[in-house]
């Protein structure tokens, strides 16, 4: 089926991506890409002191205690604030193409994915669109869950496996299931 005959139908050779800051140079970009291929994305573990370290040369700011576990993909260090003993778990994804504040004691678990970034599907140039993350202290994002943009989650808020979260949350609510939703239990009793 051809596009003309869809209202609104996206076209991927009008994508024009040009007004995106990136925040560094190209340059400062690929001297990160580099040191992300050699720090972060191997299989075998690597202390956190030098992914910790790496980070902050790059402009993240990144508190004490923090852990960070293999094949961990940081898109743009500079936009990244970490708070103290923050946990980050195996193949976790941040696509930080807009800020992301982790507060302290916040753990992010195996292959979580917080993205910053979508596309507008009823524009014909597929425009990007940003927005921030926040998670604030004592959150937990489980295994596989995804953390959309803009999304804001509340002090002591858990994401269960698996479930994709698309609003902001309240305190202590345990967020379940595609879109996920609040469990009736407080998370404070879990």
């Amino acid at each position: 089926m051809r596009l003309d005959h869809f209202e609104n139908a996206m076209r991927l050779d009008h994508f024009d991506n040009a007004n995106f800051d990136r925040g560094v140079s190209r340059l400062t970009e690929l001297l990160w890409w580099m040191v992300r291929s050699a720090l972060f994305a191997p299989w075998f573990p690597i202390p956190s002191a030098f992914k910790v370290a790496a980070l902050r040369s790059f402009g993240a700011q990144v508190g004490r205690g923090v852990v960070i576990r293999s094949r961990v993909n940081i898109s743009f260090p500079w936009r990244v604030t970490l708070g103290d003993h923050v946990w980050i778990g195996d193949e976790v994804l941040i696509l930080s193409l807009a800020p992301v504040t982790i507060a302290s004691h916040v753990c992010i678990s195996q292959r979580a994915f917080l993205c910053t970034g979508s596309h507008d599907f009823r524009s014909e140039s597929f425009d990007l669109k940003t927005r921030p993350i926040m998670i604030e202290e004592g959150c937990w994002v489980t295994a596989a869950a995804f953390i959309g943009p803009g999304v804001t989650l509340r002090a002591g808020t858990v994401v269960t496996a698996g479930s994709v979260v698309l609003r902001d949350s309240e305190e202590g609510q345990i967020l379940s299931g595609n879109p996920a939703l609040p469990r009736v239990e407080n998370a404070r009793a879990v």
